[in-house]
């Protein structure tokens, strides 16, 4: 199985994003964009895991204690080695020191963290196939329009998820294997 850790939005970051798709989403645009349903905020790849494997996962995340986490959603951006256009999330105090608690918990079970700083976004368009004209006209259209700076809701996490993922030809859909609630403000 491949999985990963990550926290869900609120309902209504997800209902503003999913507005943002609409107007900026055109038949033939040369993006593959994400399912709303999808959308997550990732602490954590694993890739490939055997049964051992996640079993430990499960063990250890609900050893984790954590308050719940303020979410602050900042502006869009592009990867552009990767084709990805997404939003940035602000790395808080309390989110970064959950990505670690999270990464310490599942190094005991075999899974070596990112040496990559750790930059949390909702990916919300990958480029199609290798031409990333669609990307570039994305940004272009957004610059001119001055729409790079977005205004989104303030959110507190309660809960982090453990998604299995599904790769298919028009994209990942994922599925919830376990939750594990943040307690407190």
């Amino acid at each position: 199985m491949r999985l990963f850790i990550g926290i869900p939005l609120a309902a209504a970051v997800t209902e503003q994003l999913a507005g943002l798709r609409a107007r900026l989403e055109r038949p033939g645009d040369g993006l593959r964009w994400s399912s709303p349903d999808g959308w997550h905020i990732t602490l954590q790849f694993l890739g490939s895991t055997s049964d051992p494997q996640y079993a430990c996962v499960v063990e250890q995340l609900k050893k984790l204690s954590s308050t719940g986490v303020p979410v602050r959603l900042m502006d869009l951006g592009f990867f552009d080695r990767t084709g990805v256009f997404f939003v940035d999330v602000q790395v808080t105090e309390k989110l970064a020191h959950l990505q670690q608690l999270v990464t310490r918990a599942t190094s005991l079970c075999g899974f070596v963290p990112e040496d990559r700083p750790y930059h949390p976004h909702i990916t919300l368009a990958r480029k199609k196939g290798k031409v990333g004209k669609g990307i570039h006209d994305l940004r272009r259209t957004l610059e001119s329009a001055g729409s790079l700076n977005q205004s989104f809701p303030v959110f507190t996490a309660r809960e982090f998820l453990l998604y299995e993922s599904f790769p298919g030809p028009e994209g990942s859909h994922y599925a919830v294997r376990s939750r594990f609630a943040l307690n407190g403000s």
